[in-house]
């Protein structure tokens, strides 16, 4: 192999929760092929504190303008409210560097055009954190259905159940189409459908509703989805911050055998569960089997697929036409529910009110009496 390049110099942009708690691990674990050299943050207490966290010689900022035009890093970690992922994507990557975006990567699809528009004109790649695509048992199953190997896929079903109080929504921006783009759909369960997308392959059609049942947004707190798939699997969508008994669930019906992923916010091996089919012969179920590699699903194991990618210079996973189908298929999903209509792949076109906003400019898109 050839040797691998000099470590790549990292920016984060936003120094809360899930940088500290996720991608700052996350880069030490690729300590020996990244260097984290700068961070961004408007309030200059957190920033402090993160750099204390942090140690070494990280260099601090108060707007990503001023770091970009002083240091220059290859890869840039962006963990701020949705709102500001696009015009910091954006300028990423006219800076020339890579970036590693917290979901949802934009607002909408007319966001995620420009960014696709940066990345073509700066030969620079921007991927979202989906990382529950990354460990070990979520590679192994879907190697199995691609290959064949479960039979053809017939029915699944795609749960994020979780529960959030009135406390979680009085941070300002959440539960708020202009900051948030959107409820559970765009904030929540989008980890699990983007999982079953990655599974399963292009969808073709979404049939959906969605609900503001408890909280006090704008958005919905719940969504239901079915979706047909061009494979011709047909499935269901669950999205809920409403369910006191939390859980991550993903279940995949095919001709031979039945996958199930049960967990939280992470999963490994032993979360994956293969059922044979009564006419399966036990040596070839056997063969399903989770891989002797335990790899949990990971910040860490994300960032090192995008590092590969990065090495050899091609798209990294997560990034792309990839993205931008799951993104599609939220927009779908809220168009379908809004609309009451059935929404096809690639009807949401730039002269759609759904593809500048999640919530189409729908009469019903926040309550009366914010309307």
């Amino acid at each position: 192999m050839p040797p691998r390049p000099h470590r790549r110099s990292v920016a984060v942009v936003g120094t809360g929760g899930i940088v500290s708690s996720s991608h700052l691990p996350a880069l030490r674990a690729h300590a020996d092929r990244v260097e984290l050299v700068a961070a961004v943050d408007v309030d200059p207490g957190r920033l402090d504190a993160f750099r204390e966290l942090a140690g070494g010689e990280v260099a601090g900022y108060g707007s990503m303008d001023d770091m970009l035009d002083a240091v220059r890093p290859d890869l840039v970690v962006v963990g701020t409210p949705p709102s500001l992922h696009r015009e910091q994507t954006t300028a990423a990557l006219k800076a020339g560097a890579w970036v590693l975006c917290e979901k949802p990567l934009c607002l909408s699809l007319a966001e995620y055009d420009e960014i696709a528009a940066a990345e073509e004109s700066s030969g620079a790649y921007a991927s979202v954190v989906f990382q529950h695509r990354y460990g070990s048992g979520a590679v192994h199953a879907r190697e199995l259905i691609a290959g064949g190997e479960l039979g053809t896929p017939l029915v699944a079903h795609c749960q994020t159940t979780w529960h959030r109080d009135a406390a979680y929504y009085a941070v300002p921006w959440r539960g708020r189409w202009a900051s948030e783009g959107g409820g559970p759909t765009m904030g929540h369960g989008i980890h699990q459908y983007d999982l079953l997308l990655h599974l399963l392959g292009p969808w073709a059609e979404v049939r959906a509703m969605a609900a503001r049942l408890v909280h006090d947004t704008e958005s919905e707190d719940v969504s239901t989805a079915l979706v047909r798939f061009r494979n011709g699997a047909l499935a269901t969508v669950v999205n809920s911050v409403l369910s006191p008994d939390e859980v991550s669930r993903i279940r995949v019906d095919c001709a031979d055998g039945t996958i199930e992923l049960t967990h939280l916010y992470g999963h490994r091996n032993d979360d994956w569960v293969y059922t044979p089919a009564p006419h399966v012969a036990p040596e070839r179920a056997e063969a399903w089997r989770t891989p002797a590699a335990d790899v949990p699903s990971s910040h860490t194991a994300q960032l090192g697929a995008l590092l590969d990618a990065q090495d050899r210079g091609v798209r990294p996973p997560g990034s792309g036409p990839d993205a931008r189908a799951t993104l599609e298929f939220a927009a779908a999903l809220y168009k379908a529910a809004f609309t009451g209509l059935p929404v096809l792949a690639g009807e949401i076109a730039p002269s759609d009110p759904f593809y500048q906003a999640m919530h189409g400019d729908h009469p019903h898109w926040a309550p009366k009496e914010r309307a």
